[in-house]
């Protein structure tokens, strides 16, 4: 055999090799970072329990996603499921056999809420806890009354089974769980003055960050199934999917019904079982936000 081809054939296995090495020791990381210990200095919120912080808190359980993953009666549920690799199942959060809350002291309410961090320091995979980060004391705390006054039912704890890809994804970094993307120093969000405000629109739009991320410019969901779309710009701009509701009704219909204006149907993998539940005030204070907000760089 001539010496440039067995040079080249040489060459092709130790880049095979190399890449084998790599994946290997990526996907070995990936599995390391899931049961790491992530410290985060936790401040309890006190619990409540009063009829108006229950109503609130369902509200909240409602149109901010929760439900869609705990399921309405918050006893868990598949959240994806591929048939082969992956299965994402969120956990049991009712008293019930199985569930995981039944022991939660306050401040574990707040770790896993507000930190994207599980009560044993692990960190919470799938937890989109990036959204939940910027509650206000009164809201988080009345999440947690609504979720403490639930029926017990039976359930069971996490599952969470990902394919090589994904591993490898967050071993790398490309894909990063809640605790990664919090800043775990800031100081909880004070209360803003429910209104049809851009203040008030800013703070429900935190319910957004989870897909369209932290400046709403949209892009491919990182950790998402490979045949998910890239989630929609938000924020003014180039690209930006604002321009084709020409006020809040045009909005408010959309979130209601999944269908544009044109009456062309927006991606189902946008959790309009829970966008539904918005309150019109929320609505409208979300779509001045959207609006009148300074485009990111």
């Amino acid at each position: 055999m001539k010496t440039w081809i067995k040079r080249t054939l040489l060459g092709v296995a130790a880049l095979v090799v190399a890449a084998v090495v790599a994946v290997f020791a990526l996907a070995t990381l990936g599995d390391r970072k899931l049961v790491r210990h992530v410290d985060v200095a936790v401040v309890a919120v006190p619990l409540a329990g009063d009829a108006a912080s229950v109503e609130r808190g369902g509200y909240l359980f409602r149109s901010r996603g929760c439900g869609d993953c705990h399921g309405r009666d918050g006893s868990g549920g598949v959240v994806v499921e591929d048939g082969k690799s992956m299965l994402i199942r969120a956990p049991n959060l009712t008293a019930g056999p199985g569930g995981v809350t039944a022991a939660y002291q306050p401040v574990d309410w707040v770790r896993s809420i507000r930190h994207g961090v599980k009560p044993n320091g692990r960190p919470a995979l799938i937890m989109p806890s990036e959204e939940y980060a910027r509650f206000t004391d009164a809201d988080l705390a009345s999440v947690v009354a609504y979720i403490r006054q639930l029926p017990r039912k039976a359930g069971e704890g996490a599952t969470i089974r990902l394919p090589l890809p994904v591993r490898v994804l967050y071993g790398a970094g490309v894909f990063k769980d809640a605790s990664e993307k919090i800043d775990h120093r800031l100081a909880p969000a004070q209360p803003v003055a429910e209104g049809v405000t851009a203040a008030h629109g800013a703070y429900v739009a935190n319910g957004c960050m989870g897909c369209h991320r932290a400046d709403l410019s949209g892009g491919k969901i990182a950790g998402a199934p490979p045949d998910w779309p890239a989630a929609a710009r938000l924020a003014p701009g180039e690209g930006s999917v604002m321009g084709r509701y020409p006020d809040a009704a045009a909005f408010a219909a959309m979130l209601k019904t999944g269908k544009r204006p044109d009456g062309s149907a927006v991606s189902t993998v946008m959790p309009f079982v829970s966008l539904r539940e918005l309150n019109e005030v929320d609505v409208r204070a979300l779509y001045l936000h959207l609006t009148t907000m300074t485009a990111p760089r």
